[in-house]
């Protein structure tokens, strides 16, 4: 569980997500597709992404990579990793 914050945080919510789609563009070089979710949490915000993997015809059977994106308090990326890959078809909401 994530401690609750005591400090205001140094950047908008809105700054986050957009921070995070540009960094996560710039480290993989796949075009971000959707912002999922993001929260802040003890050290800074997480912020979920999915990024086009694979263009497929038709698009609905695109890969979708989801990326979590770690970010500080500043807005910097700590760390990301893809969590899983799906088909842009397949809106099942459940995690693994």
């Amino acid at each position: 569980m994530d401690k609750k914050r005591t400090q205001p945080m140094a950047i908008s919510f809105t700054e986050a997500i957009q921070k995070a789609r540009e960094e996560l563009n710039m480290l993989i070089g796949l075009e971000i597709d959707s912002t999922v979710s993001a929260e802040p949490n003890a050290e800074g915000w997480r912020v979920t992404l999915e990024a086009i993997e694979k263009r497929a015809i038709p698009d609905s059977l695109d890969i979708l990579g989801v990326y979590e994106t770690m970010l500080d308090d500043e807005g910097k990326v700590s760390e990301f990793r893809r969590v899983r890959m799906r088909k842009r078809i397949d809106t099942d909401d459940t995690e693994d």
